[in-house]
């Protein structure tokens, strides 16, 4: 299944997934005609809330009973006919132009990898970065900066001068855990998502001074997460998937997921002593071709105006636009503090 998050248009937010025609069906009211019409359940409305509720987090805390009846739902649905009504008279199917896609989920912890791909270490070391992108680092993402998909990346002006794309591909945990190995690890996945990790290279490097950096890729906006999360089901080798980010619609990321120098069992099992929450998202970290490592840097660090798009192959595609932050919030950016200005 490919799971979304939306909001209907009475702007509730819902989850759904979607059909192979690009409809979008309410998973919650799918799976209370499931249970009021094949199950024969009395209590059809209070048990399609617990198993399949109208929330991505909460979906993934049910595990592998709450994503099977969400599947059981969804195929029940699909024969019948468009304008099919719920339990309480509410759609069950959408088209896309109704409704408005969000981030399909929030988690509770986003852990970060970085370094994975070591064609990424070399293009950083040819480039002369001031330094080393280490061998896979983990440290944790700021999930309230996370948006979905066709939401606006916001060019904060007064902070950055040197905004850059990563694309990355991320796994959700449908399980929480601790201390598992490699062996284990697959029991956990749930699915699969892109993740674009925006950075702002000029905070980077003032950051990594001190061996660590986490501000420069935590702003508001910068974390894009979608179009939907791909059940693992639908993906059956995460490292056999061709990758490819493009800024307005020039290739400046093409790689393979089978470049990871980790591999996905291994990345889950090393941080699982922090423990996981079923729907925690963990990335991979990102391929070579980004803007800093390049050999004009300036032309491509990301404009406002600018339009992303980060493929995955068997996962579908992610776009963001770059917008001012006067668009977005109506008025200029007042000066912030900064690193430097603060000492």
């Amino acid at each position: 299944m490919r799971l979304v998050t939306f909001e209907n248009p009475v702007r509730q937010p819902r989850i759904g997934a979607m059909t192979r025609d690009g409809r979008i069906v309410d998973l919650n009211s799918a799976a209370a005609l499931y249970l009021r019409d094949v199950r024969q359940e009395g209590a059809y409305a209070r048990l399609a809330d617990a198993l399949v509720p109208a929330n991505m987090r909460a979906l993934f805390e049910g595990g592998d009973s709450s994503l099977d009846a969400a599947r059981l739902a969804f195929e029940h649905v699909l024969d019948q006919r468009d304008n099919l009504v719920g339990v309480n008279g509410e759609p069950v199917f959408y088209a896309a132009s109704e409704v408005r896609l969000k981030a399909p989920l929030i988690p509770k912890k986003f852990f970060h990898t970085a370094g994975n791909f070591r064609e990424h270490h070399e293009e950083a070391t040819k480039a002369g970065f001031s330094h080393p992108v280490m061998p896979w680092i983990v440290f944790f993402q700021n999930v309230d900066a996370i948006i979905g998909h066709e939401e606006a990346v916001v060019y904060p002006e007064q902070l950055t001068q040197e905004l850059d794309y990563e694309l990355e591909l991320a796994v959700v945990l449908k399980r929480a855990g601790k201390h598992f190995t490699p062996e284990e690890a697959n029991g956990y996945v749930g699915g699969y998502v892109i993740f674009n990790d925006i950075t702002a290279r000029d905070i980077q490097r003032r950051e990594m001074k001190s061996g660590v950096f986490s501000f420069c890729k935590g702003i508001d906006t910068f974390c894009p997460l979608g179009p939907w999360i791909v059940t693992a089901d639908e993906i059956p080798d995460a490292h056999n998937l061709a990758m490819e980010l493009r800024v307005n619609g020039e290739s400046r990321q093409r790689s393979h997921s089978s470049k990871m120098s980790v591999k996905i069992p291994e990345i889950l099992s090393h941080y699982s002593p922090m423990g996981y929450s079923a729907g925690d998202v963990v990335s991979t970290g990102t391929v070579s071709g980004v803007a800093a490592f390049s050999g004009d840097p300036k032309a491509w660090y990301l404009k406002v105006g600018d339009v992303m798009e980060c493929e995955i192959e068997k996962i579908g595609v992610l776009r963001n636009r770059v917008i001012s932050w006067e668009e977005a919030y109506g008025y200029k950016p007042k000066a912030m503090a900064t690193q430097e200005t603060l000492r």
